[in-house]
């Protein structure tokens, strides 16, 4: 039987690094972020994206830029708040009438 590449752990590769500053410092550049991303790391931003969340997942991630890591963690902790409670009128954008 062949092992499933989902079984493999992930490495901590200087693409992930370069990952990690990017979503660092992308706000200084003057292209779009979907342009940067095409144009940098050779892929689609929703290829981009899955990644990044693997990485995210790493030690490594941590122990390299635990700023952006923790920024990413609070924003996917309010999005899945935000599917769990979608009643709430703080989700919807205002109160309800």
């Amino acid at each position: 039987m062949s092992e499933q590449p989902d079984a493999t752990p992930l490495e901590f590769t200087d693409r992930h690094r370069a990952m990690l500053d990017f979503e660092r410092t992308w706000w200084q550049l003057d292209d779009p972020r979907d342009e940067a991303i095409r144009a940098r790391f050779a892929c689609t931003t929703d290829d981009y994206y899955a990644e990044l969340n693997l990485v995210l997942e790493l030690p490594e991630a941590m122990d390299h830029d635990p700023l952006v890591v923790r920024r990413f963690q609070r924003r996917r902790l309010r999005r899945r708040r935000s599917l769990l409670d979608p009643g709430t009128a703080a989700t919807r954008g205002g109160a309800q009438a």
